[in-house]
C-alpha cells in the first residue's frame, strides 16, 4: 500500500491560522459561495469539540483515493482542518476487500476511514471493532444508459446491467431502487460483471442495455459516451441518506474518545468546506484522479450531496433505513432487527 503525500505541520498551521473562527465556519468560505443557505456551509451537528490538548496526535486515515466520495479526506489535510484539532494525520491508500478494510480498522493498522454505506453494512455483521460515527454526504451513484434505450427503472424489465462488483455498492442501491419502482431485481433483470474500463465497451456492443457505477468514472463515461441517467442515489428521498460513511476503530473510541470526536469533527468540517467549495476541492482532489480536469471533478462536487450530514440518532435511522432495504433484497435475512443491528454499529461520540 502506499502513501499519499504528507504535508507539514508548519504548512498546515500556516493555513489554519489563516481562519481562526470557530470551528463550525469553514476554513477559506468564499462571499460568494453557491446561495444552499448558510448552514450547509456548516458541518453536522453543534457539539464544540475543543483541540486534542498535548502533542499533536499522530493517526492514520486509510482511503481510496480513487473515488470523489472521498474528497474532504485531501482537503482536510490541505486546508488545515485537521490541524485545527492538533491531529498530524497520514494517509493510507487502501483498495483491498472491504473485509480487509475492517480488520486493519479493528486491529489498529489503521484508526478511521471513509467508505459506502452499502459496501460496509453487510461485512460489519462479521462483528468487526469498527463504529460507523458520521454519514459524510449523499449521492455519487448513477446508473446509465445510451440515449434511445431505457429511460427509467421500470423500462429495465428484460434486460441486463453491468457492474464491475456483483456485491458493490452500486448493485445493492440500484437492486434496492428496482424493487421499489416493482421490477424484481433477481428474476426482471439479470446483472453481469465487467472490468470498469469495459463496461462502456459492453454497452456500445449491447451486451448490456445499462451500467452502474461510482464518479469520477460515471461522470466520465456518461460525458465521453453521450449517455443517459435513469437513476441515482440523487433521486427521492434517497437524495436525504449519506451514501459515504466514517467508520473509527473501536478502541479509538473507548480509549480517546476526545480524539475520536475531534478527528470526526475535522472531517465533517471538511466536507462542508467541500459543498460550498467545489472548484478548489476540485483542484485539491486533482492528483488522485489522473482521468477528471480539476473542471470536471467540481462538476462531480456540485451533483452529490455534501451538503448532507448525520450524526447520532440520525445516522442510526438511516442505516435502519438501509439494513431494511436490504432485507428487502436478500442481503439481510429477513428476520434481522433493524433497529438493533444499527445500534450495534454505529456510536454516537456527541451525546450530552
Amino acid at each position: 500500500m502506499s502513501e499519499t503525500t504528507r504535508f507539514t505541520r508548519r504548512a498546515l498551521l500556516g493555513t489554519s491560522l489563516a481562519a481562526t473562527s470557530f470551528p463550525f465556519a469553514p476554513i477559506g468560505a468564499r462571499a460568494d459561495a453557491p446561495a444552499q443557505g448558510s448552514a450547509h456551509c456548516s458541518a453536522a451537528g453543534t457539539a464544540s469539540v475543543p483541540p486534542v490538548p498535548g502533542p499533536a496526535r499522530k493517526l492514520t486515515i486509510a482511503w481510496n483515493q480513487n473515488s470523489t466520495c472521498t474528497a474532504a479526506i485531501p482537503v482536510a489535510k490541505e486546508k488545515g482542518f485537521f490541524a485545527r484539532y492538533n491531529l498530524d494525520v497520514d494517509y493510507v491508500n487502501f483498495a483491498g476487500s472491504t473485509d480487509q478494510l475492517l480488520e486493519a480498522l479493528a486491529t489498529g493498522k489503521a484508526d478511521g476511514a471513509p467508505g459506502m454505506a452499502l459496501r460496509w453494512l453487510k461485512p460489519l455483521q462479521q462483528g468487526f471493532d469498527v463504529k460507523l460515527v458520521a454519514g459524510l454526504h449523499a449521492g455519487c451513484m448513477h446508473m446509465l444508459a445510451p440515449k434511445g434505450g431505457p429511460v427509467k427503472l421500470d423500462d429495465m424489465r428484460g434486460k441486463t446491467i453491468g457492474v464491475t462488483d456483483m456485491g458493490g455498492p452500486d448493485k445493492n442501491f440500484f437492486s434496492i431502487r428496482l424493487k421499489e419502482a416493482g421490477v424484481d431485481p433477481e428474476s426482471d433483470v439479470q446483472w453481469r460483471q465487467y472490468p470498469a474500463d469495459l463496461l462502456a465497451v459492453a454497452l456500445q456492443r449491447g451486451d448490456v442495455q445499462a451500467i452502474t457505477g461510482t464518479d469520477p468514472v460515471s461522470y466520465l463515461y456518461k460525458r465521453q459516451f453521450d449517455l443517459v441517467e435513469i437513476d441515482s442515489n440523487m433521486n427521492g428521498t434517497w437524495a436525504q441518506i449519506a451514501c459515504c460513511v466514517i467508520g473509527l476503530r473501536g478502541s479509538l473510541i473507548r480509549n480517546d474518545p476526545a480524539v475520536a470526536a475531534a478527528v470526526t469533527r475535522a472531517i465533517l468540517d471538511a466536507g462542508a468546506w467541500v459543498a460550498c467549495n467545489p472548484d478548489e476541492a476540485g483542484r485539491i482532489f486533482k492528483p488522485f484522479a489522473a482521468r477528471a480536469s480539476a473542471e470536471d471533478l467540481a462538476n462531480m462536487l456540485r451533483l452529490q450531496g455534501h451538503h448532507h450530514q448525520v450524526l447520532g440518532p440520525s445516522l442510526h435511522d438511516e442505516i435502519v433505513r438501509y439494513a431494511d432495504a436490504l432485507k428487502q433484497i436478500g442481503v439481510f435475512r429477513p428476520s434481522l432487527d433493524s433497529a438493533r443491528y444499527a445500534g450495534k454499529v454505529t456510536q454516537d461520540l456527541f451525546a450530552t
